[in-house]
C-alpha cells in the first residue's frame, strides 16, 4: 500500500464524473495527488498528523500548513497571530478558515478584523484539514486572500476514547469521545476541559476551557446528512506583550507583567446542518459568539492616571448557507464538470465596543456601535479535460456585501454596500504519471470592518477621518511542480505572487481607521517528504518571501511580514508499540518598522513526542520547547510610557516570550 495511505481516516474526493466518489484514505499530511490538486500549493492534513504532532494550543493546528506560523501576544483564550506568504495576518484577515459549513473569520470583530479564533475545535474530532495556499478555486471568498483552510468533522471515529492530560504549571486536560449507531445513523459525541495556570511570574493565567460537540450523520444511496452541535466557553487571565526597557530596567523578568488585571472570557455555540448528494450539496449554520477583553499596550502614554487598559466586547449571531450543484457534460470530444453555487451570510452584531478601563472596572466608553452586515455570493467553475495530460478551470465569482452601522455617535452611523466580480483560472499538465506542473491566476478579497466605511469622526481626537472601502480586491498567481513518488519521495514547488490594492484596515485597538498603502509580495516555497521505511519518515518545507508597500520612498516594508518561515520533522516508529516525532520549527526575523531599521530576532524552537500504545490503552509523552529556547513567540516596535517616564512616551521593542521547556504526560483508554 502506498505510505500515505495508511488507515486512519477517510477522506471523499470526486475525480473526473462527479457521480463517481472514490475514497481515499489519508496518513497524516500530504499534498493532493498528481492531477488531483488545482494547485502546487494545496493539500490534506489527516487525523495521524494530528494526533502525533507535539503542541503547545490546540490551536497551533494552523501550524500544519507548510509556511504558516502561528504564534500568540497574549492569553490561552485569545485567537492566534499567523503569517504566511509575507501576509502579518493579525488574528486572521486574509486567511479564511472554516469548519463544517460554517466560517469561522469574523467580520467588524471587536478586536480585528477577520478575527480566527480555533479555541472552540476539539482536535480528536477533527477527520481532515484541506488547505489551499493563494485564491483559485470559486469557493474562496471573504479572507481568502493568501489562502484557505477547511475543517472537516469526523463521522466515523477510529475508536472511542478517554484522554487525561497532566503537565507542568497545573496543566490539566480531560477528552471524552464516543460514537453509537442509531438506526441507520451513527452520533458522535465528545467534551474537552481544560485549565492552565501558566509559566508567568505575576499572574495566575487561570484557564478555564470547556467544549462539547454533538453530531448526527446518515449515509443513504440518496446522499450524506449530518447535524452537529458545537458549544464553547472559557475565560482566562492574559501576560500580554511587554517592553524590553522593563526587563533591562528590572522592573519585571521576561515571564512577568505590568498590569495584572488582563484577560478574557469568550464563548461560541453553533447548529449546523450537511447534506450531500450525487449532484447537490446544501449546509446551513447557526452560530452565538460573545467575546469580552481586556487589554493593556501602551500603560501610562494615554492617560497618565488611570493607565491605559482597554475592555473590547462582542456579541453576535450569524446566520447563513450554501447551495451548490456539479453537472458534467461534454463539448464536443471534450468532457467538462461544472460547479454553480450561492452563498449567504448575516452577521448581526448586538453590540461591538471599545470602552477605557482601570482593573477590569468602567472608565468610559471609546465607542459602542449594533452592526448589521450581509453578504451575497454567486459563482461557476468550468473544469475542461482537454486531453489526458491537460486540464483546465475557469471560474467566476460575485460577491455582494451590505451594512447597516448604529453608533453610539450618529456622525459615525450609515449604510455602506460594495461589490466585487473576480475571476479564476488554473492550468495543470502532467508531464508523467508522477509529475505535473501548474499555472494558476486568481482574484480574491478581504472585506474591511463596516465601521471604518460609515465613520466621519474619530472617536478619540474628534476629528473628521475619511472611511475604507467595503471590499478590498487582491490578485494572484503561482506556477509550480509536484512530484510523487507513491513508494517514498513526495515534492512540491510553487513561485508565487500576490498584490493587494489596500492594506487599509479598521484598527480594534483604538478604535479608528488607519489607511496604508497597496502591497506586493512575491515568494517561493518548498515541500519535501521522505519515507525511508515504513516505520521512518522525514520531512520539510520552508518558505521564503519578499513583501513590500506599493510606494515609491523607502519606507515600504509591510510592518510584521516575516520573510523565512521553516520546519522540519522526523517520525520514527522505532518498536512495534512506540511511535516518536522530533519537530523544529523557525520563524526569521519579522519586520518591525516600514524602513527595515528594526526587525525581531529570530524564533527557532524544537518539540518532541513519544507515544507507546497497546490495543486498549495509549500512553504520551510531550516534550515541548525541548532546549528551553527564551526567543520571542512575538515582536512590535511601538510607542509606550512606564511610571515616570516622559509623557511622549519611549519607543521601545515590545515582545512576548514564548513559554520555557514544560512536559506534559497523556493516558489515553481506547474502546
Amino acid at each position: 500500500m502506498n505510505k500515505l495511505c495508511i488507515s486512519v481516516v477517510t477522506f471523499c474526493c470526486s475525480f473526473n464524473a462527479f457521480a463517481n466518489i472514490e475514497k481515499i484514505t489519508v496518513y497524516g499530511h500530504r499534498t493532493g495527488l498528481i492531477g488531483e490538486s488545482i494547485s502546487a500549493s494545496s493539500g490534506i492534513i489527516g487525523q495521524g498528523e494530528i494526533e502525533n504532532r507535539p503542541m503547545l494550543r490546540s490551536t497551533e493546528l494552523l501550524e500544519l500548513i507548510p509556511g504558516m506560523a502561528v504564534t500568540q501576544h497574549s492569553g490561552s483564550g485569545k485567537a492566534n497571530q499567523y503569517f504566511i506568504r509575507g501576509f502579518n495576518l493579525d488574528h486572521g484577515t486574509d486567511f479564511a478558515t472554516n469548519i463544517d459549513g460554517m466560517p469561522i473569520n469574523m467580520r467588524s470583530h471587536g478586536h480585528g478584523q477577520g478575527y480566527t479564533d480555533l479555541n472552540f475545535i476539539i482536535p480528536e474530532t477533527i477527520a481532515t484539514v484541506s488547505y489551499q495556499k493563494g485564491s483559485y478555486d470559486v469557493r474562496q471568498g471573504d479572507f481568502s486572500t493568501a489562502g484557505s483552510a477547511y475543517f472537516h468533522l469526523s463521522d466515523n471515529p477510529k475508536h472511542d476514547q478517554l484522554t487525561i492530560t497532566v503537565g507542568e504549571d497545573n496543566f490539566y486536560r480531560g477528552v471524552a469521545l464516543g460514537s453509537t449507531s442509531i438506526g441507520s445513523g451513527k452520533l458522535v459525541g465528545a467534551t474537552e476541559w481544560q485549565v492552565y495556570d501558566g509559566p508567568w511570574q505575576d499572574i495566575n493565567e487561570d484557564v478555564n476551557k470547556k467544549n462539547a460537540l454533538l453530531r448526527y450523520s446518515r449515509d443513504s444511496e440518496q446522499g450524506n446528512l449530518s447535524i452537529t452541535a458545537m458549544a464553547y466557553d472559557n475565560s482566562w487571565n492574559s501576560a500580554d506583550q511587554i517592553p524590553q526597557r522593563a526587563i533591562e530596567q528590572g522592573i519585571i523578568s521576561e515571564l512577568g507583567s505590568l498590569d495584572k488585571t488582563l484577560g478574557g472570557e469568550s464563548s461560541r455555540y453553533s447548529l449546523s446542518t450537511n447534506w450531500q448528494g450525487q449532484n447537490l450539496s446544501v449546509s446551513a449554520y447557526l452560530i452565538d459568539y460573545e467575546l469580552n477583553l481586556y487589554s493593556n499596550f501602551s500603560y501610562f502614554l494615554n492617560d497618565p492616571i488611570n493607565g491605559d487598559q482597554f475592555n473590547q466586547r462582542d456579541n453576535r449571531t450569524i446566520s447563513g448557507g450554501t447551495l451548490s450543484y456539479q453537472f458534467t457534460a461534454n463539448v464536443g470530444d471534450i468532457p467538462v464538470n461544472h460547479t454553480v453555487g450561492t452563498e449567504l451570510r448575516h452577521d448581526n452584531v448586538n453590540k461591538v465596543g471599545l470602552y477605557n478601563t482601570q482593573a477590569r472596572k468602567y472608565l468610559s466608553t471609546v465607542r459602542q456601535d449594533s452592526v448589521k452586515e450581509t453578504s451575497y455570493t454567486a459563482y461557476w467553475q468550468t473544469q475542461l479535460h482537454l486531453s489526458q495530460q491537460l486540464e483546465a478551470t475557469l471560474g467566476v465569482r460575485y460577491d455582494y456585501l451590505d451594512a447597516h452601522v448604529d453608533s453610539d455617535n450618529s456622525l459615525n452611523s450609515g449604510d455602506a454596500d460594495d461589490d466585487l466580480l473576480g475571476f479564476k483560472a488554473s492550468l495543470t499538465y502532467l508531464f508523467t504519471d508522477n509529475l505535473a506542473g501548474y499555472a494558476n491566476w486568481g482574484q480574491s478579497f478581504h472585506s474591511n470592518d463596516a465601521r471604518g466605511a460609515t465613520i466621519a469622526q474619530d472617536p478619540v481626537t474628534l476629528e473628521a477621518t475619511n472611511t475604507v472601502d467595503l471590499l478590498v480586491k487582491s490578485n494572484g498567481a503561482e506556477l509550480g511542480l509536484r512530484y510523487f513518488d507513491e513508494q517514498q519521495f513526495n515534492f512540491s514547488a510553487a513561485l508565487w505572487w500576490l498584490e493587494l490594492d489596500s492594506e487599509l484596515l479598521f484598527v480594534g485597538d483604538a478604535g479608528n481607521t488607519e489607511a496604508s498603502d497597496a502591497s506586493q509580495r512575491y515568494g517561493i516555497e518548498l515541500s519535501a517528504y521522505y519515507w525511508l521505511s515504513d516505520t521512518l519518515s522525514l520531512d520539510a518545507e520552508a518558505s521564503f518571501t519578499h513583501s513590500r508597500l506599493d510606494i515609491s520612498n523607502n519606507n515600504n516594508r509591510i510592518e510584521g511580514a516575516v520573510p523565512v518561515v521553516a520546519s522540519a520533522g522526523i517520525s520514527w516508529q522505532f518498536a512495534q508499540q512506540w511511535q516518536s516525532s522530533l519537530r523544529l520549527r523557525h520563524i526569521g526575523k519579522r519586520m518591525l518598522s516600514d524602513d527595515g531599521s528594526k526587525r525581531s530576532e529570530p524564533l527557532t524552537v524544537v518539540n518532541g513526542l513519544v507515544s507507546y500504545q497497546q490495543t486498549h490503552w495509549k500512553a504520551e509523552l510531550e516534550l515541548l520547547n525541548l532546549f528551553d529556547s527564551n526567543d520571542h513567540d512575538i515582536d512590535y516596535y511601538y510607542s509606550s510610557r512606564l511610571a515616570g517616564e516622559p509623557t511622549e512616551g519611549v519607543e521601545d521593542n515590545h515582545f512576548h516570550p514564548i513559554e520555557p521547556r514544560t512536559v506534559r504526560l497523556s493516558m489515553s483508554f481506547l474502546f
